[in-house]
């Protein structure tokens, strides 16, 4: 299938907005999702952006039942190892179901795997959901491997009142 990559505008922001939904629902979360568009627009397309994204597009022919051409998206954002120095973080990685397996999911991640390297960043890192095994199997085919599982590290963290408390000093 003809699919490009590009680098996000601000333009996407409602095309990515939705597809954030999609993904909440697919990972059975919609309930969690507390940003807008607007959030999207501010915190991607300011001056000192949040993340960064880029989207995958099909060619009219080639668009959605619901008539979308843009089908997939990544949200990324640069961080920093104290042991290896510069990473990236692969926020999110979706594409809609009717276009999985048609190699649109592994440009996406190589785009930022590019992106990320040519920041001088040796290290990609995301998170999975553990009953998610086709993305798991997927990942461990490109070479990623389960950080929990191999060196017994867990994703943590803290969010409203309790992220208000420690903020304050509060115990």
């Amino acid at each position: 299938m003809d699919f490009t990559i590009r680098a996000a505008t601000l333009e996407d922001c409602k095309d990515i907005s939705r597809m954030i939904l999609e993904l909440a629902e697919y990972e059975k979360v919609s309930d969690h999702v507390k940003i807008t568009q607007r959030d999207l627009e501010q915190d991607g397309f300011s001056k000192n952006p949040f993340f960064h994204g880029i989207i995958a597009e099909v060619p009219e022919q080639h668009r959605s039942k619901d008539g979308h051409t843009k089908v997939g998206y990544s949200l990324y954002f640069y961080t920093y190892s104290s042991w290896k120095g510069r990473a990236v973080y692969m926020e999110d990685l979706y594409v809609m179901p009717e276009y999985r397996g048609k190699g649109i999911g592994k440009a996406l991640m190589s785009k930022v795997a590019q992106l990320g390297m040519a920041a001088g960043c040796n290290q990609l890192n995301f998170a999975v959901l553990d009953w998610n095994k086709a993305s798991l199997d997927f990942y461990l085919s490109q070479g990623c491997f389960d950080v929990t599982a191999d060196m017994g590290y867990h994703c943590m963290r803290c969010e409203g009142a309790a992220l208000e408390n420690l903020a304050q000093g509060d115990s």
